[in-house]
């Protein structure tokens, strides 16, 4: 039996009540696929959740975004998801650096003056998309 591997293409603003619903749609999977496992120790089939940050989606990778108190921080609590189920937060490069989101390479490359990406999110190359829509997947868009 295959199963197929959720890719969760996140479109949405951070502040969009999509992104939320982006990241409690992975929690609420990843929790339950730590469960199954759990529950069957005989090696299941370890397949995770891809995910993938393009567009405005891009801006939940800013550590510089500021959050009011009575709202929810969507980038942390990516981060603290990421770093519970080893998972990996790519942002396209392409739509990052449009909104002033950048790393250390990218500043030196493009001479900007600083580095604003969030701990555990990476920027990538839409050909990361690419390779994921390859494997067996099932595209989710938030």
């Amino acid at each position: 039996m295959t199963t197929t591997t959720p890719l969760l293409l996140i479109t949405a603003d951070p502040s969009h009540p999509l992104a939320h619903l982006a990241l409690r749609y992975a929690r609420a999977y990843l929790q339950s696929l730590s469960n199954r496992e759990d529950t069957n120790k005989e090696g299941t089939d370890n397949k995770k959740l891809n995910v993938f940050f393009y567009g405005d989606a891009a801006n939940t990778a800013n550590c510089l975004r500021w959050q009011p108190a009575d709202q929810s921080d969507v980038t942390k609590k990516w981060q603290t998801l990421a770093e519970q189920y080893q998972l990996a937060l790519p942002v396209c490069v392409s739509t990052a650096l449009s909104r002033g989101i950048s790393d250390d390479d990218n500043s030196a490359r493009h001479q900007l003056e600083g580095n604003n990406l969030a701990t555990g999110f990476t920027l990538v190359g839409l050909s990361e998309l690419a390779m994921m829509m390859q494997d067996d997947s099932h595209l989710i868009q938030f």
